[in-house]
């Protein structure tokens, strides 16, 4: 299981507190933007030449645990 504090970063002084992947200045959503245009993953790695793909990747899977959690009704209450 994939740790977030280990691949996403959330700090004030890094784009304002967007999520981004740690050690980088690459927002998360970045990612899933690129994704969701049908963009392979291999070319969003070449587009931000910072993030390697075991980054991409984990991020995926601790979406898709999110996602497919059966607490995701109590996650989705927590942040609204």
């Amino acid at each position: 299981m994939y740790k977030i504090k280990d691949y996403i970063n959330i700090d004030p002084e890094i784009l304002s507190g967007v999520p981004v992947f740690k050690g980088t200045r690459v927002s998360i959503q970045s990612l899933f933007d690129h994704l969701e245009k049908g963009i392979p993953l291999d070319e969003f790695l070449d587009d931000f030449p910072t993030i390697q793909k075991e980054q991409a990747m984990a991020l995926i899977e601790i979406a898709s645990q999110i996602l497919t959690s059966k607490n995701i009704e109590n996650i989705y209450e927590a942040t609204t």
